[in-house]
């Protein structure tokens, strides 16, 4: 029998940003709003047997340096949840 989690819980300790030009604070709302957004609607696939730690997500691709705060974030978000997807290497 396959349940639906009550609660998803992603914790992220640091997203180091190099060789951008914008606003953290405002990188850190737009993560956090598609970021939900993403889990709400599609899981977090790596963790549909039950409750999940990870070190670190790496092999994720790079972003363009020109982007907005906003999209920035937006980015970020959609490759932390493709790592949660199961692409990239988890440690």
């Amino acid at each position: 029998m396959n349940r639906e989690p009550s609660a998803i819980r992603v914790e992220i300790g640091e997203l180091a940003l190099s060789g951008f030009r914008v606003d953290p604070e405002r990188v850190t709302a737009a993560f956090e709003r598609e970021l939900t957004r993403l889990v709400e609607r599609h899981g977090v696939p790596l963790a549909a047997d039950g409750p999940l730690t990870l070190e670190g997500l790496s092999g994720l691709p790079p972003l363009p340096a020109g982007l907005s705060a906003r999209r920035l974030g937006q980015e970020l978000a959609r490759a932390v949840h493709e790592g949660l997807s199961g692409h990239g290497e988890v440690r």
